[in-house]
């Protein structure tokens, strides 16, 4: 095989045809929708805690159960905890995390 002009090919620096472009394009789009993909993923998912809320997960007699309360009832659960003896801690817990003050009464005002 006659390598005619192989030197001044290898010398010269690549030119880019359409298709190239093209290619090239296609995976910098790609790649550059995925991070955005990851990024909102990354954004949206996550704790679903909720500032203000408790959620508390237990074992009950017909498997698991779980105490949610966003607000009012929230700190009412956590002010007056007597109703939850067999998850205390945990409850404890989840109302230290959401910012309520556990196993105190609300001062009532006559």
């Amino acid at each position: 095989m006659i390598m005619i002009d192989q030197s001044k090919r290898l010398s010269e620096p690549l030119r880019w045809g359409g298709r190239e472009r093209t290619a090239v394009a296609v995976v910098a789009t790609c790649l550059l929708l995925a991070v955005v993909g990851l990024g909102v993923h990354a954004l949206t998912s996550g704790s679903s805690q909720r500032v203000g809320c408790i959620d508390v997960t237990f074992a009950s007699t017909v498997g698991g159960a779980s105490l949610q309360a966003c607000g009012e009832r929230a700190r009412a659960a956590c002010a007056s905890p007597s109703a939850y003896r067999s998850i205390a801690d945990s409850l404890r817990e989840a109302c230290r995390r959401a910012g309520y003050p556990y196993d105190q009464q609300p001062a009532h005002s006559q």
